[in-house]
């Protein structure tokens, strides 16, 4: 299949991985010679189309570099994606001086790009902020021969061979582990579920659920509704009527309902209210007026 037949925008894994990986094998490989006159255009002359024939000759190299992080979880063709852009860059500062071949220099951008993604999207919480961490993520997945935590001495020849402390390698060793969990118990867990029981959710302490508060908020609202109760009675009949019209029924009366009621005006049944108010705060103490 030609190269021209086969340009970069209609070249998608996403698609079908299956018809992508295919059309990608067809593509001839560049021999040493093809592939410096091709970078000797693209540096001197900035030549597009040498640069897309950089590119679509090496789409099959970004495939098996990919299929090597299949562990992770990620969807293939979004690692494929990821590692087309890496090879993008790479051919963009390739420089033919260096005499070495495009696809030597390109792996270290390839996976540069899947490395970031992995990194975004394997976990929701970042796993890896510093470079050590970033390092020990991808070479201890690969260390690590069997299930069981690592030992001492499997420890300290990790740490040997990255330059890293034991001490960061158990840490990254615990979040490797480590699994994200939603707030919430999903939809579909049972109630008496381990999963249902795990979620954080159930480990918060409610403050309101504490039989002593429930105690001393009900004794309190009983007190006060007593003292209420007796503060009004020891009210005259008309101040007791308009607090309780005012503050106490359901559909409270105004200024101006009570003036007609009493046939006075507005402003002293406004008096009224606030002297049986300043009675009631005596009887039943400031604090339940605060």
């Amino acid at each position: 299949m030609s190269n021209s037949l086969l340009p970069v925008g209609q070249l998608s894994p996403g698609q079908d991985l299956g018809g992508y990986t295919r059309a990608v094998s067809s593509i001839a490989v560049l021999s040493a010679e093809e592939e410096r006159a091709l970078a000797w255009r693209l540096y001197d002359d900035g030549d597009l189309e040498a640069a897309r024939r950089l590119v679509l000759s090496h789409l099959r190299f970004v495939v098996h570099i990919a299929r090597s992080y299949s562990g992770y979880g990620l969807a293939q063709s979004d690692l494929i994606q990821e590692g087309n852009v890496g090879l993008m860059k790479a051919v963009k500062r390739f420089d033919p001086n260096q005499g070495v071949r495009l696809v030597s220099f390109a792996v270290h951008w390839i996976k540069a790009e899947i490395h970031e993604f992995v990194l975004r999207n394997w976990r929701i919480v970042k796993i890896a902020t510093t470079k050590a961490q970033r390092k020990l993520f991808f070479n201890l997945r690969s260390a690590k021969k069997r299930l069981a935590w690592l030992n001492n001495d499997e420890v300290n020849a990790i740490a040997k061979d990255l330059d890293v402390k034991p001490a960061v390698v158990r840490d990254m060793e615990g979040r490797l582990t480590s699994y994200d969990a939603g707030f919430d118990a999903s939809p579909g867990d049972d109630e008496d579920s381990s999963s249902a029981y795990r979620a954080p959710v159930n480990f918060l302490n409610d403050a309101a659920a504490d039989p002593a508060t429930q105690l001393e908020d009900s004794d309190y609202e009983q007190d006060a509704s007593r003292r209420l109760q007796g503060a009004l009675e020891g009210l005259d009949e008309r101040s007791r009527d308009i607090l309780q019209r005012r503050w106490l029924a359901e559909h409270k009366a105004t200024l101006h309902d009570l003036a007609a009621v009493y046939g006075v005006s507005a402003e002293r049944i406004r008096q009224l209210e606030k002297n049986a108010m300043k009675k009631l705060r005596h009887k039943m103490g400031d604090t339940f007026f605060a």
